[in-house]
């Protein structure tokens, strides 16, 4: 009995995977706020490409 208890507190004081969580979590908040980022420019973006395809048309047919 006392051999799992050693092994649970050894696994309770290991922050290693607590750290790989707080780090991965971070990383998904960059990727939703960069994502909803692009999606409010994107179209802006889209907008000027669509005129600039439209008047290279109509200058070089």
């Amino acid at each position: 009995m006392s051999a799992i208890r050693k092994i649970l507190r050894r696994f309770g004081a290991d922050e290693r995977g607590a750290t790989a969580i707080e780090y991965g979590l971070i990383v998904g908040l960059i990727a939703v706020a960069s994502i909803g980022g692009m999606q409010q420019l994107g179209g802006g973006v889209g907008g000027k490409w669509g005129n600039l395809a439209s008047t290279a048309n109509t200058y070089m047919p």
